[in-house]
């Protein structure tokens, strides 16, 4: 299954947080996008995996994503080794994506930044031919490596390398983070267990607020930003031009 775009997050709903304005931007835009979850999320302090999967699929679906996959690697003690490196390997040659948006290379909570690396590594390792791997049917795999991996800003607010206009899609962007009601502040989910650094009204004030910062510096009302380790490149000056608000 050829995709456009594959985002990958370790834990469900990091790639909402952290992406999901620019996927519906893209999906808007007629490209074919796919989501892939490291982690069940089964430490999550509130919740449960059977829920964490319900609230995954649901805000698939308002994103509007081809496909979402999770590849059940141990929250908190996964390891960027060979074998979680062919694991990944094995879906990035699956899916063929021209662009991965990916975990930050360092955040506040320790898996974001190992994940980021696992992600670069693999997408590397993914396009040299010596490496073989075989996908569910045991037929033999294609190299492949994504043309740019963008690392979404996560807790840590990193100097980005690239901004993306998501104003249009920006209640729909909430509405994907919102669909993770045992996560995120919700009145009737006070019970679902402790509060949490991320179940609080605080922290959905400033996911607004980091994305209308971001938005401003660059003239719009709303933006996601990304970083890259590999240098960005135009054709034409043309793609630096924006219409006034």
């Amino acid at each position: 299954m050829k995709l456009d775009i594959l985002a990958i997050g370790v834990h469900p709903d990091d790639v909402e947080l952290g992406c999901s304005g620019t996927i519906i931007n893209e999906i808007k835009n007629g490209k074919k996008v796919g989501v892939i979850d490291l982690t069940q999320g089964e430490l999550g302090t509130r919740g449960d995996v059977t829920r964490r999967y319900a609230e995954a699929a649901r805000a698939g679906e308002i994103m509007g994503i081809t496909v979402r996959e999770n590849l059940k690697m141990r929250d908190g003690f996964f390891i960027n080794d060979e074998a979680h490196q062919l694991l990944l390997i094995r879906a990035i040659r699956k899916y063929q994506p021209e662009i991965i948006l990916s975990n930050a290379l360092d955040d506040r909570h320790p898996d974001h930044g190992r994940a980021g690396k696992l992600i670069a590594d693999a997408s590397f390792l993914a396009g040299l031919v010596k490496i073989e791997t075989r996908d569910n049917d045991g037929l033999p795999q294609d190299r492949w490596r994504p043309k740019y991996i963008l690392h979404y800003i996560q807790d840590r607010l990193h100097e980005p390398d690239l901004i993306v206009d998501i104003s249009a899609v920006f209640e729909q962007r909430m509405m994907a983070i919102e669909a993770y009601t045992t996560q995120f502040y919700n009145p009737e989910m006070e019970a679902e267990g402790p509060r949490t650094y991320i179940s609080t009204p605080d922290f959905r004030e400033s996911v607004v607020a980091r994305a209308r910062m971001l938005g401003k510096r660059i003239g719009v009302r709303y933006g996601e930003g990304f970083t890259t380790q590999k240098s960005i490149g135009i054709k034409t000056l043309d793609a630096l031009i924006q219409n006034e608000t």
